[in-house]
């Protein structure tokens, strides 16, 4: 197996524990958390999808500059919703990265737009599936708060 195989391949294991924690989220709850300053659950849902899109122009070198969002002034409606409008570009980020060659996950240099900080491809990649584990141990403690059921992600 290449580097770029196990990274989707790692990619591919945190997403589908992710949805099956969103998929435990009641709609009516979707609006929960914790404090003034979080993220609402369906927030968070959405800002981990989204990111796909903007990790996508980071390690093609983009520029951040006038980011928008193809989710800008889009509402929120369910989580299967959300999954489905972010699959065109969670295809397009996993098709980039299958493209990397060895030399270019172990040579490329990628600046993180927010802090400036310069990672090696392979490095900053897996800090990218580290991103949505976090969410997910977030998400995680929101279900608990809001005393759900929470669903095995280790199945």
């Amino acid at each position: 197996m290449t580097q770029s195989e196990l990274i989707i391949l790692n990619f591919e294991e945190i997403r589908r524990r992710s949805i099956k924690l969103w998929k435990g989220l009641p709609e009516n709850y979707y609006n929960w958390k914790p404090d003034e300053k979080a993220m609402t659950a369906i927030e968070m849902v959405r800002h981990v999808l989204e990111a796909d899109y903007g990790w996508n122009i980071i390690i093609n070198n983009g520029s951040m500059t006038n980011y928008k969002t193809p989710w800008e002034n889009r509402p929120f409606i369910s989580v299967t919703d959300e999954l489905e409008f972010a699959k065109p570009y969670r295809k397009t980020f996993l098709e980039t990265i299958r493209q990397f060659s060895e030399t270019e996950l172990n040579e490329t240099k990628i600046i993180h737009p927010a802090n400036g900080e310069r990672k090696i491809l392979g490095q900053y990649l897996l800090r990218i599936g580290y991103h949505e584990s976090v969410h997910a141990g977030q998400f995680l403690s929101y279900l608990r708060a809001m005393k759900i059921n929470r669903p095995k992600i280790w199945d």
